[in-house]
């Protein structure tokens, strides 16, 4: 693994989030179908498939962090959260600074275990959050503006009962979640996201692609997404929230990545004053939460005074 400031390669990588199966088939042909037949109906299919985190999250309920991990459900929205303590912190490290771990997108709170036992090792107060519509937490629908105000929230919960966050990680589109709570003044002392997404308003280019969706319907679906959330998507885009983050941020990000791209990194690299990129080759989008170069290089940025 080497920190890096070389110049993004000249093309995207293909991301192959949505892989080729007979569902996706069939959901395309329900898409273009409906787009063909009845305009406002396809736009609101694709805007709900857009917000609904695949694989399912019952696949995933039996792996959690185990049964050393206490869980809280918090109620939150229309949905909730699920927050994860270790048991055998809980009147030991009651003091010990918090550092708060978020999945990604159609993941769960078990993907950040390796991570939260390294955070652990180090004196630290690893919490794991499982946000809405993934793992056991309800709601079937969620983006990445709400992955920021769950994260906003369970740290402001955090505090109230008397812990201080040292850190936030996050992974993938719960890195870009990150990104905008930081920018609306989170209070962490340092940051770390894992191969973060740049661009969501690029992404629907993607999914409208996968999908055979038209631009007409594909701007129709953005415009939803931005008016129920209250904000525009270039708003969520390095460019917007990397200047309005102070803290001390570190990025890693797989250049064989083909989930997000290496050059969304860069771009919040960029973005972020002072960030430091660390690059790896061969681990992919996934794997990088469980290498240990990758464990140890996060501990010891949020274990740093």
């Amino acid at each position: 693994m080497t920190s890096t400031s070389t110049p993004a390669a000249g093309h995207a990588a293909q991301s192959n989030y949505y892989k080729p199966s007979r569902t996706m088939r069939a959901l395309r042909f329900g898409l273009t179908t409906s787009q063909r037949l009845w305009p406002a109906l396809g736009v609101r299919a694709a805007y709900r498939l857009f917000g609904t985190p695949l694989p399912p999250k019952w696949l995933y309920r039996g792996q959690g962090p185990g049964a050393e991990w206490r869980r809280e459900g918090w109620a939150f929205e229309d949905a909730s959260v699920g927050i994860y303590h270790l048991a055998a912190q809980d009147s030991g490290a009651e003091s010990a600074p918090v550092v708060l771990l978020v999945h990604g997108w159609g993941g769960h709170a078990g993907q950040m275990l390796l991570l939260a036992q390294a955070v652990a090792a180090a004196g630290l107060r690893p919490v794991l959050l499982e946000l809405p519509a993934h793992g056991r937490s309800a709601g079937t629908m969620s983006n990445s503006p709400q992955f920021a105000r769950a994260i906003a929230y369970v740290t402001a919960r955090l505090a109230a009962d008397g812990h201080a966050l040292r850190a936030a990680v996050a992974h993938s589109l719960g890195a870009n979640g990150l990104a905008l709570a930081a920018a609306r003044g989170l209070p962490a002392e340092r940051l770390v996201l894992l191969a973060p997404p740049a661009s969501p308003r690029e992404y629907t280019r993607y999914f409208a692609h996968t999908f055979g969706l038209n631009e007409a319907t594909r701007l129709s679906m953005q415009r939803l997404f931005e008016s129920r959330e209250g904000v525009l998507m270039p708003q969520l885009e390095p460019a917007a929230v990397g200047p309005r983050i102070a803290q001390p941020t570190l990025i890693v990000h797989d250049r064989d990545d083909r989930v997000n791209r290496f050059a969304d990194a860069e771009a919040y690299r960029d973005a972020i004053a002072g960030a430091r990129l660390v690059a790896t080759q061969g681990w992919g989008h996934r794997r990088i939460l469980k290498e240990a170069e990758v464990l140890a290089q996060v501990t010891r940025f949020v274990a740093a005074d």
